[in-house]
């Protein structure tokens, strides 16, 4: 009788040790189970919202950085070719109907004074015609100003205005493109798009890529790809606009047992719960629980009180997405919910997973019986 007790006496104690390590929780973990992770909602006195995900909260909480320009970027018209600014170099070439005119030497009736410089304030100088505002003219106006100018000096005078070169209508172009530099405004050039073009385009992949133009104290920000969706967003140059191209600096943060647990970049403008899961690698079969993906974020006060039909919240309220891949429309629930840059994506371990560590650690050879105990015991 002694021999039989002794003989169930290792397997009794073993499935009790089972029970109590894995009720204990003293198994290694990747973090929170749901039951801990639930237990802390405010619902049950702690400090986070615990929320199952369904399309109403998909709706409320389908918020993506709005990009876009001004009304004064979009209604700036584009500058022509031959508009003359500060910093061009003009060529002016005068003929006087008379054979001792004013400004032609003896025996020629034509002057012609090359690189004149268009100063900072737009003027250049004439002789005869004084200081004349050339800047914001094409040739065409600053030749009958001249002009106009000349025929109270000399009789019918005859002027042709021609725009060299100049620095006044450049922009700048840093960051993420084939070729930063300085570029003129020209006539294939007057635009933002078709300016990109000239520098090479963007050196990162367009899908990320943001497009930020500084103009004096103001700025605007679009998506690349969004100038050739939306034409409207091509918006033109004017001298003096930097231009800066940088690749998206959105991320969330993966934890849990997933393939991949590390800071995440979004790899796309638009990111759901199901594409964040795939560029991780996915669940995994033998130690992720499909039931118990979370997406835990700060929650500004207006979305948070859309999700839990309250209007007496104030400030940004901890929020616990949870997503059941398992429902009926689990996968199109999570292939519709947004994750936003801060996110923290966290997948629990699967019950099976627990139970498979506890069998390992209980039979295995190298753990001694008297360890076994002292787990039991704890």
């Amino acid at each position: 009788m002694k021999l039989t007790s002794l003989r169930w006496a290792k397997p009794i104690l073993f499935a009790v040790t089972l029970g109590a390590v894995a009720a204990c929780g003293m198994l290694p973990a990747v973090g929170p189970n749901k039951r801990q992770i639930f237990a802390g909602s405010v619902q049950k006195e702690g400090d986070a919202y615990v929320v199952s995900v369904n399309d109403r909260v998909t709706r409320a909480t389908a918020v993506v950085p709005a990009l876009g320009f001004s009304q004064a970027f979009l209604s700036a018209g584009q500058l022509t070719s031959d508009t003359i600014r500060p910093g061009d170099s003009l060529g002016l070439t005068i003929w006087e109907n008379v054979d001792d005119g004013l400004l032609a030497g003896e025996g020629a009736n034509a002057t012609a004074l090359e690189e004149v410089q268009v100063d900072s304030a737009g003027f250049i100088f004439v002789p005869y015609a004084g200081r004349v505002r050339a800047s914001g003219n094409t040739p065409e106006q600053l030749r009958e100003v001249i002009t106009a100018r000349l025929e109270e000096q000399t009789p019918d005078p005859q002027v042709q205005v021609r725009r060299l070169a100049g620095d006044g209508a450049t922009v700048s172009l840093t960051g993420a493109v084939g070729a930063p530099g300085i570029y003129p405004i020209e006539r294939p050039t007057r635009t933002l798009a078709t300016m990109l073009a000239q520098a090479g385009g963007v050196a990162i992949e367009p899908e990320i890529a943001r497009v930020t133009m500084i103009r004096g104290g103001e700025r605007g920000q679009v998506w690349y790809q969004d100038l050739f969706k939306h034409p409207e967003l091509d918006v033109a140059l004017r001298g003096g606009d930097r231009i800066l191209v940088e690749q998206d600096t959105r991320s969330f943060t993966a934890l849990g047992a997933m393939a991949t647990q590390s800071r995440v970049p979004f790899e796309s403008q638009d990111l759901s719960a199901l594409e964040a899961l795939a560029q991780v690698g996915g669940l995994q079969s033998t130690a992720s629980d499909p039931t118990g993906v979370f997406v835990i974020r700060n929650e500004p006060a207006e979305i948070a009180g859309q999700v839990l039909g309250r209007d007496d919240l104030v400030g940004a309220q901890r929020m616990i997405y949870v997503l059941n891949l398992t429902e009926p429309n689990g996968l199109f629930t999570a292939r519709d919910f947004v994750i936003r840059d801060q996110d923290t994506l966290y997948v629990t371990e699967a019950p099976y997973a627990q139970w498979t560590k506890t069998i390992s650690l209980l039979a295995s050879p190298l753990t001694p019986l008297a360890n076994v105990q002292t787990l039991a015991g704890g």
